[in-house]
């Protein structure tokens, strides 16, 4: 197959079932037997047109070393050795308490509107922003007596924010956008994006207002951003505002995330405005407005190079200058890398030619882009997440999570599962095609990149590759821990998956659950379901039999590898949680805020950030959903914005 790309379509035409996860493809309805990508090794032919071949890359060769060894290395360097400016020097007479800052004296630092080229005009009226990475706008949302729903310390921690400055009179107006913050130079991001596989144009921050980085004491780079703060030229007809609905979500996502283990945007804190918002989810209805401060190291998407590669001519040079900018600020590493390094290797092509790392930073930088992206869809694999609408827009250089709009994780094992209504037809975004539609927008990403001449065919293949490698090689090594074995096991791992999907079992509790099984081969056949007794619900004698051989197998397993019944308890509960935030503990908190009690919100931010302690006296919100949560709609709703 063949299938030509540019950056106005898709890389690869493909549709969401037809290029599936190797180990969800078989409990998909209609999933075509071809397996996932290991086995299929994507090449971007001279000419620029995308094969596929039935062909794949030895793993034993030099082209399935990771970069990872020595790039680790490099990472650790400080970035005191990098060129930072001098407006980054740190102003230590005014820390106070241990080190903590006030609002009027964090370290503000403004690279990305000091380095690329702006918008040289600062209106809002929505338009095409030409040869711009920003537009310089102010945040515009009105405010009524605006009052902090939730907050988060440990990102104020990260800012060296004093946590005492939430409790100012004008922390609300400030972090709604209604008072100026000192320091800051307010703007919003152009960017382009594939939507659901389709070239989308010019899109950027529609209601998102960066004010700027901020410099901690350890010389790390935080970005804050007003999600919710008004119109800006990217709100095309839109109003640029937020409800409190999909704010909460999104602040609660964005911290327990984070508390999960997996990389993510954070959220320092969540005003309410005191204003209402009109909002069109099958009746127009005046909704809570509300405005989430949002923190990265950085927002760039791969939209933000695909939208002037699109445009091409003098905007070419602007794809260049943005990938500079991102190396030097984000992946400093890179940078520092020289030929003494060797990162040379073999694509696997017939003509054994050969990638060298060391001699084209970009080819290196899209590899770690490459592999970040595989190592988070992964992690969202292992603890049953699914982003909804996983555009290229949405897709973070620094492998995040970022724009929690319509997410989910599993309650019963779905591998269709999808939360966005908007998906559900095709289900494009579904839980079992996440890890395809990963390296589908890597595909458009390198793609990019070669259309500004920053990497080769051969170089754009060999990132592709790297993700598939390193997809599969991060997945394995999840649900080999989450099983409490030493080494992966195909059969096993198919059979429980298999098993998990017939009984529409509950993926969180499973694991959980699962810690409690005794590495004892002489436990009588009908005691073996004992300890999934409060999991396994309402299954017939035919599937206890199929449950029943399973764990026999895994006891088995469990033998072979040694541990003791402890060890691997307390080894297994560190990686399976026992608290995520299912939608139906969003939508109570959410109900309960929109009648103006925020506790619950805070409440279950506490929860969220202990998701594998047991926490005694939270045992409710580990419980399945109930059964009005399963009405149609009530959740996916509760996710537009």
């Amino acid at each position: 197959m063949r299938f030509h790309f540019s950056p106005k379509t898709p890389l690869l035409s493909l549709s969401s079932s037809s290029f599936t996860s190797l180990c969800l493809r078989p409990f998909l309805p209609s999933a075509p037997k071809s397996p996932f990508y290991p086995s299929l090794a994507c090449h971007v032919s001279t000419g620029g047109n995308l094969r596929m071949d039935s062909t794949s890359p030895d793993p034993s060769s030099s082209s399935s070393v990771s970069v990872d060894s020595v790039a680790d290395g490099l990472k650790s360097q400080s970035l005191r050795e990098h060129d930072i400016s001098n407006n980054n020097n740190m102003n230590n007479e005014n820390k106070k308490n241990n080190g903590k800052l006030s609002l009027e004296d964090l370290n503000w630092d403004h690279s990305f509107v000091r380095e690329l080229p702006g918008d040289p005009r600062s209106d809002s009226i929505p338009r095409q922003v030409f040869h711009a990475c920003y537009t310089k706008v102010l945040p515009s949302a009105e405010v009524e007596n605006p009052k902090l729903v939730a907050w988060s310390d440990s990102v104020a921690d990260l800012l060296d924010l004093d946590p005492k400055e939430f409790e100012r009179p004008d922390f609300p107006l400030k972090f709604s956008g209604a008072s100026p913050l000192a320091g800051a130079v307010p703007y919003a991001q152009c960017y382009g994006g594939h939507q659901f596989g389709t070239w989308a144009g010019q899109l950027g921050d529609g209601r998102a207002i960066t004010l700027g980085e901020i410099m901690n004491s350890k010389l790390e780079r935080w970005e804050l951003q007003l999600k919710g703060a008004g119109k800006t030229p990217y709100s095309r007809f839109a109003d640029g505002l937020a409800v409190l609905r999909s704010s909460i979500r999104e602040f609660l996502c964005s911290e327990a995330m984070h508390f999960l283990g997996i990389p993510t945007t954070r959220a320092l804190c969540l005003v309410n405005t005191g204003k209402f918002v009109t909002r069109d989810i099958g009746n127009p209805k005046d909704e809570p407005g509300a405005v989430v401060c949002r923190v990265s190291q950085s927002f760039l998407r791969f939209g933000s190079f695909q939208i002037h590669a699109s445009r091409g001519g003098e905007d070419l040079g602007i794809v260049r200058s943005l990938a500079d900018y991102a190396i030097r600020h984000h992946f400093p590493h890179i940078e520092n890398m020289s030929k003494s390094e060797s990162l040379s290797f073999s694509t696997g092509d017939n003509d054994q030619s050969a990638v060298d790392l060391t001699s084209n930073k970009y080819a290196a930088w899209t590899v770690e882009i490459a592999e970040r992206t595989a190592s988070l869809v992964a992690r969202w694999q292992g603890v049953g997440f699914t982003h909804g609408v996983l555009n290229t827009d949405n897709m973070s250089i620094l492998g995040l999570t970022i724009d929690y709009g319509p997410f989910g994780f599993l309650d019963a094992f779905d591998p269709s599962y999808t939360p966005n209504v908007t998906d559900l037809p095709g289900r494009r975004y579904c839980f079992a095609n996440q890890p395809d539609i990963g390296l589908w927008n890597i595909a458009q990403f390198a793609s990019t990149l070669m259309t500004a001449n920053l990497i080769s065919d051969q170089e754009a293949n060999y990132a592709m590759e790297r993700y598939g490698t390193k997809f599969m090689d991060d997945y394995q090594a999840i649900l080999s821990q989450k099983l409490g074995l030493q080494k992966y096991n195909k059969q096993l791992v198919n059979k429980l998956l298999s098993n998990l999907a017939v009984d529409k079992v509950d993926y969180t509790n499973f694991f959980r659950a699962l810690s409690n099984i005794k590495a004892d081969p002489s436990i009588p056949g009908d005691e073996l379901l004992v300890p999934l007794k409060a999991i396994l619900l309402d299954i017939g004698k035919e599937r206890k039999e199929a449950w029943t051989s399973w764990v026999q197998s895994y006891i088995q397993e469990l033998v072979a590898s040694g541990l003791s019944d402890e060890e691997r308890k307390a080894s297994m509960n560190s990686v399976n949680p026992k608290y995520v935030l299912r939608n139906y503990l969003c939508q109570s908190a959410i109900d309960a805020a929109e009648m103006g009690d925020f506790e619950e919100v805070r409440r279950l931010l506490k929860v969220m950030e202990r998701p594998y302690d047991e926490q005694p006296g939270m045992e409710k919100y580990a419980r399945l959903p109930p059964a009005w949560a399963y009405r149609p709609g009530v959740c996916m709703l509760s996710c537009s914005s």
